[in-house]
């Protein structure tokens, strides 16, 4: 059963109606032809960012053309599609049982259409720079979070938003033996996974997509890359459903952590513990702004190294555990738990060479920023985006 439903609900509800109408009008014919056309044009025109900007320029206004352009062409694709269609639909007998299916089809298909396009429409809002007096509509819609629940959201996310800027480290090796898929069965994942969120939010006008973990009650632990300029920050729990605002209550790039407090967030806190080397571990989160996803590891040495912080600035010095496992784009700031279900390091980075390494902060430096966070749970500064 649907909750309370707020204005942008029965806005959407009219416009479902409003199409059902026209789609009991035009045929299922008609409308189908509409839908070829309106797609092929969304795609031509999503095409405009890249051709009419690059580099630097690109990186704030393209989501915003990509959209205008898709909603210009779309509207141009479907009024050629549609004329077709009505030439066709004219073929059909007049008051025929052909023709009475036809506008069945076509009403039905325009409601499933109407509440398709509401569900594209409130993802790309989610994921362009607006103020969140325009998101927080969105988020609170129960009709569209049905629909986000449902319907293939994560692969639309993906060809919207841009993933997390997953650093690279020209670290140390992890010289450790390779991972024991074993650990998988170990852990009580029914447990653990409601507590590892997915983070999200708008920098510079782009989406960006990073994992979490509840540290505290309200509190998650997150990378400060994941969040850095971001004028608005939620949280999945699990990944799914519900998104929670999110405010950044410390940003600490040196260690590249960050910590969120978050309102109405309701789950048990992952334990923590110091690394060991050679133990079994495994990497939690939401890589490439997919599903929860599980994969084995096992630490290395955790290490002083000297490098540069996100922003490629530096020299900075920073503790740093390495892991041998697959480590990804959306990884970042999950945690790497070993097999009691502990927190021994969030996730920050990949090795710049490619091999199957990530790096995390330990855990002893994660649970000393966390204090600090309780003890000063004001708002923090996420500085500029991250590169």
């Amino acid at each position: 059963m649907l909750g309370e439903l707020n204005i942008l609900d029965w806005l959407i509800v009219a416009f479902a109606v409003l199409l059902a109408m026209r789609g009991l009008s035009a045929g299922f014919l008609a409308s189908l032809l509409s839908l070829a056309g309106v797609v092929a044009g969304a795609f031509l025109g999503s095409r405009l960012a890249p051709a009419l900007l690059s580099g630097e320029t690109l990186a704030p206004y393209g989501p915003l053309i990509s959209i205008a352009g898709a909603l210009i062409f779309a509207a141009i694709g479907e009024a050629a599609a549609r004329s077709l269609g009505d030439r066709l639909r004219r073929r059909l007998k007049d008051g025929g049982l052909v023709a009475a299916l036809d506008g069945l089809g076509g009403a039905l298909f325009g409601a499933a259409m109407a509440l398709i396009f509401a569900w594209i429409a409130g993802v790309l809002i989610l994921q362009a720079p607006l103020s969140p007096l325009l998101h927080n509509p969105v988020q609170r819609s129960e009709i569209f979070q049905r629909l986000d629940e449902r319907l293939p959201s994560q692969t639309l996310l993906q060809t919207f938003a841009r993933l997390d800027p997953l650093p690279e480290l020209d670290g140390p090796d992890a010289d450790v033996a390779p991972p024991d898929a074993a650990i998988l069965q170990d852990l009580d994942l029914q447990t653990l996974g409601p507590s590892v969120v997915r983070v999200s939010g708008i920098a510079c006008g782009v989406g960006v997509e990073g994992s979490g973990w509840v540290a505290a009650p309200g509190l998650v632990v997150t990378n400060a890359h994941v969040v850095a300029g971001e004028e608005y920050t939620s949280v999945q729990p699990g990944g799914a459903g519900q998104r929670l605002d999110a405010e950044v209550v410390l940003f600490d790039v040196r260690n590249d952590i960050a910590v969120l407090r978050v309102p109405g967030l309701d789950l048990p806190s992952l334990p923590t513990a110091s690394p060991i080397p050679g133990e079994p571990v495994a990497i939690l989160g939401y890589p490439g702004n997919g599903p929860f996803d599980v994969r084995p590891g096992r630490l290395g040495n955790t290490h002083a190294v000297i490098s540069s912080d996100f922003y490629g600035r530096g020299p900075v010095q920073r503790q740093v555990t390495s892991i041998r496992g697959l480590v990804r784009q959306g990884n970042s700031g999950g945690p790497v738990v070993n097999a009691r279900g502990e927190v021994v390091a969030t996730v920050f980075a990949s090795r710049a060479d490619g091999e199957r390494v990530g790096y995390g902060i330990p855990s002893p430096i994660v649970e000393d920023l966390i204090a600090t966070a309780l003890q000063n749970p004001e708002p923090a500064d996420t500085g500029p985006c991250a590169a």
